[in-house]
């Protein structure tokens, strides 16, 4: 693994600031407590806090050793920072002193310098060490807490791409098998009319069956494939299925789930070409709502009580798709009045 000082600029850039400011206070606080050794102060404390920096980097390694070895316990850890922290302050002190007295001509002085400043070096030493103990202990768990974050987000996109593409799956089957008939029965009386059956059966499917992802679609495809969906159900039902589109032209590149509103034509013709013994018509309007997109589908339906109850899967579909899509940006509403039921669709413009 890398070491996370090295890991980015930026990272590396604070390491050294902190170290810097670290020099600062150290200079400081010995040149007002010890202002007649100024000559051994400065040098004294660039050095120091130099190697202790040198130091400091090296100690990440055998602190994540220790932390990421199953068979250190508790106690173990603690015995093992102690060990490296006394380690540490130690060559920090010596390696100092013989690298000062290497740079001072008065090695005399810095001598008395360093006598004084003993206690206080030790002090130091412990405090700068359990600051960076503290620092790599709070690196691990930032490090642990994006992990579990990521998993999660990866584990919740899993589920909700698993549960996208469950919905997606559950077209109607019937009405393939309702086409197909349909194509045989042409076979005979009206071969031409099967054949252009088939041809817009075979790219509504096409379209359905190749688009295996929950990538976005625009408006102006989903409506293209719903009209091959409309075409062959006219030749199912003749004149008593008509349609009508309304839809504004800024609307047509509105990205949307694919096959969202298939359920919805569904829904139209099963509940009123099926239960209907007139002409039903559906229309369709799309316009701009502000920053929203309104998509809505209206249909005849028979307002005479009917033995066939639907079980609302098809809206139950739309709405959750749309809620694992959009979230709370996206709302589903339906009402019946005056023989027409319609369901809007508000979706997000962009």
């Amino acid at each position: 693994m890398k070491h996370p000082v090295f890991t980015n600029r930026v990272s590396f850039i604070m390491w050294w600031l902190v170290w810097v400011f670290l020099t600062l206070g150290q200079l400081l606080l010995y040149y007002f407590a010890y202002s007649s050794f100024i000559d051994s102060i400065i040098p004294d404390g660039l050095i120091s806090m130099t190697v202790f920096s040198g130091i400091g980097l090296s100690l990440w390694y055998p602190l994540r050793y220790i932390n990421t070895n199953p068979s250190h316990t508790t106690t173990g850890i603690m015995v093992n920072l102690i060990i490296i922290g006394s380690v540490a302050v130690f060559l920090w002190l010596i390696t100092t002193k013989y690298f000062t007295i290497l740079v001072l001509h008065q090695a005399d002085e810095y001598k008395r310098y360093w006598e004084i400043t003993f206690p206080y070096r030790i002090g130091t030493g412990i405090f700068i060490y359990c600051l960076l103990v503290l620092t790599y202990y709070l690196y691990e768990s930032l490090q642990k807490l994006n992990a579990k974050k990521t998993r999660e987000a990866r584990l919740e996109s899993l589920v909700k791409e698993t549960e996208l593409k469950m919905l997606r799956s559950q077209i109607n089957p019937h009405f393939l098998f309702n086409s197909l008939n349909s194509v045989s029965s042409l076979t005979l009386s009206d071969p031409q009319k099967a054949q252009d059956m088939l041809i817009k059966l075979s790219d509504f499917m096409r379209y359905a069956l190749s688009r295996k992802d929950e990538q976005p679609v625009a408006l102006r495809s989903e409506l293209e494939n719903l009209r091959l969906y409309l075409e062959i159900e006219k030749v199912r039902f003749g004149n008593r299925l008509s349609t009508e589109e309304n839809i504004e032209p800024g609307c047509l590149d509105t990205k949307m789930p694919v096959m969202i509103l298939q359920p919805l034509y569904e829904n139209a013709i099963k509940h009123g070409v099926y239960e209907s013994t007139g002409g039903v018509r559906i229309i369709t309007t799309v316009y701009n709502k502000g920053e929203m997109v309104e998509i809505v589908i209206s249909n005849d339906y028979d307002t005479l009580p009917s033995s066939k109850t639907g079980t609302g899967t098809g809206l139950i579909n739309v709405t959750r798709r749309l809620e694992l899509f959009y979230g709370d940006k996206a709302s589903v509403r339906t009402r019946k009045e005056n023989g027409i039921f319609t369901v809007s669709l508000l979706i997000p413009s962009s």
